[in-house]
């Protein structure tokens, strides 16, 4: 039976989280939904958090390019409402990464994948 969309994300998402896990991460949520946006992922490494947006693509090129202006926006504002109720993160540095997975091959870090200019974090580490 072939895989449905959701299936092949929800995979991707176990597939992203175990590769954050690896790197020393702790995720803190997974598909962290608001009115505004949902983040596949939010992890933090020491004064670090990252929100993560997992793409399941054929290619790693096509995985880049996954993620249009107005996804990053409202992942951003997801961000600043994950920091709002979250104060204990607030002086974290914050940076938006891409985790590609793409078939036979570990997931990939597109780290530092774009910025938040209107301030969803306190800077990028």
């Amino acid at each position: 039976m072939p895989e449905t969309g959701d299936r092949r994300g929800r995979r991707a998402e176990r597939l992203a989280a175990w590769r954050l896990r690896l790197a020393g991460y702790r995720v803190l949520a997974r598909r962290y939904r608001t009115p505004v946006g949902e983040i596949d992922l939010i992890a933090r490494r020491g004064r670090r958090l990252v929100m993560v947006e997992v793409k399941a693509r054929p290619t790693e090129a096509l995985a880049r390019q996954a993620v249009p202006e107005r996804q990053r926006r409202r992942i951003a504002m997801a961000a600043r409402r994950f920091l709002a109720a979250n104060p204990r993160y607030r002086d974290h540095a914050v940076r938006f990464d891409v985790m590609a997975v793409v078939p036979g091959r570990l997931p990939i870090v597109i780290a530092d994948a774009w910025r938040d200019e209107d301030g969803g974090g306190r800077g990028v580490a």
